[in-house]
């Protein structure tokens, strides 16, 4: 599995806030996998639209 790409502390933090609930650690794993795979997608949109920057609305 790659680097992190979530803060496992603020998910944490937001998961308690918003439901009482605690997190389990396999939980940032499945997290980080899918905003890599939102990234890529923004990715080939910004290239698509033959930009060099990736912006918010690449994401939708």
């Amino acid at each position: 599995m790659s680097d992190s790409k979530v803060v496992a502390s603020k998910i944490k933090a937001y998961v308690k806030d918003k439901s009482g609930m605690n997190t389990s650690t396999t939980v940032f794993d499945a997290l980080t996998r899918i905003v890599e795979k939102e990234i890529d997608k923004a990715i080939e949109n910004a290239q698509a639209n033959k930009r060099k920057t990736v912006m918010d609305r690449d994401f939708m």
